[in-house]
């Protein structure tokens, strides 16, 4: 089992999120879709959750920019009942194999202006 956490401020990405190039590389096309249909403040909530989300999950899989995983090949989707679902791609997808990682489960959650996320990598065998 292998476990990544991730904690910021929702102010931390204001000025990034604007940038489409900051965009592009941290988020898929659905996650900016599903966002931009959100007014401002579930927007910037929305974002900076996927943000703290993707990180924990870099984390959980002992990756990052310096292994080639970009956060945009770690997508995170809703569930029928609302839960984070994430997804692996590209990169991502192999470094979670190479570790025997088969699911990788993420919980976020939001405090005042706080944003926290937990990510466990789930281990073939489990």
């Amino acid at each position: 089992m292998w476990i990544g956490v991730d904690l910021l401020r929702l102010g931390e990405l204001d000025r990034l999120v604007l940038r489409p190039w900051f965009r592009a590389y941290v988020y898929d096309e659905t996650e900016l879709a599903v966002a931009d249909a959100f007014g401002p403040d579930r927007r910037r909530e929305f974002l900076a959750g996927r943000f703290a989300g993707k990180e924990a999950v870099l984390k959980a899989i002992g990756s990052g920019a310096a292994c080639g995983v970009r956060p945009c090949q770690v997508a995170i989707r809703r569930s029928a009942t609302g839960a984070p679902v994430v997804e692996l791609a590209g990169a991502a997808a192999e470094r979670a194999a190479a570790l025997g990682v088969a699911e990788v489960r993420v919980s976020i959650t939001h405090k005042g202006d706080l944003v926290l996320a937990l990510a466990v990598g789930v281990s073939q065998s489990s």
